[in-house]
């Protein structure tokens, strides 16, 4: 699959399930490399099975975008206006430009709103991702899963020019 083969569209009530099936899966893959067993299950909010809720609750304030193979939603990408909140491709679609896709997609509805410059804060796994794409490192924080779950994150940001888009 190529960037041209992507295809992507607002997403709809009805992606909630499969997009918190993606969250989940994609967090499930991932290595202890970084952050514990402990932070991965807080991260994906305690669940293995998919609860669209959450989902559904920060549809009314986030812009949701979901990518597409065949009609199958393989990922998603949330942001507010100037920063991307959440980026996430299932594991088995990984590594098929899927991700830098949605990126891309978030920083042209920034720009076509007068945006200049997005942000956006990068889990340890994401930060080179980030990076390729010509995101520059801020500042690590500490990011809070729920009350007492604290994981390292580093916020980044992204000058916006027609060149770079």
């Amino acid at each position: 699959m190529n960037a041209n083969e992507i295809s992507l569209r607002l997403a709809e009530e009805a992606d909630a399930w499969v997009m918190s099936a993606i969250h989940i899966a994609a967090i499930k893959a991932l290595p202890t490399t970084f952050y514990t067993r402990k932070q991965l299950l807080a991260w994906r909010n305690y669940r293995n099975k998919p609860d669209g809720k959450n989902i559904l609750k920060n549809m009314q304030v986030e812009t949701f975008w979901v990518a597409l193979e065949n009609d199958i939603v393989t990922g998603f990408a949330s942001f507010i206006v100037n920063e991307l909140i959440g980026l996430y491709v299932h594991p088995y679609y990984q590594g098929k430009g899927i991700g830098r896709a949605l990126v891309k997609h978030f920083c042209e509805e920034a720009a076509t709103q007068g945006v200049d410059q997005v942000l956006t804060t990068a889990s340890l796994y994401a930060e080179g991702f980030y990076l390729r794409l010509g995101f520059t490192a801020i500042k690590r924080a500490p990011h809070y899963l729920g009350t007492s779950i604290v994981v390292p994150v580093t916020k980044m940001s992204k000058i916006l020019s027609p060149a770079t888009i």
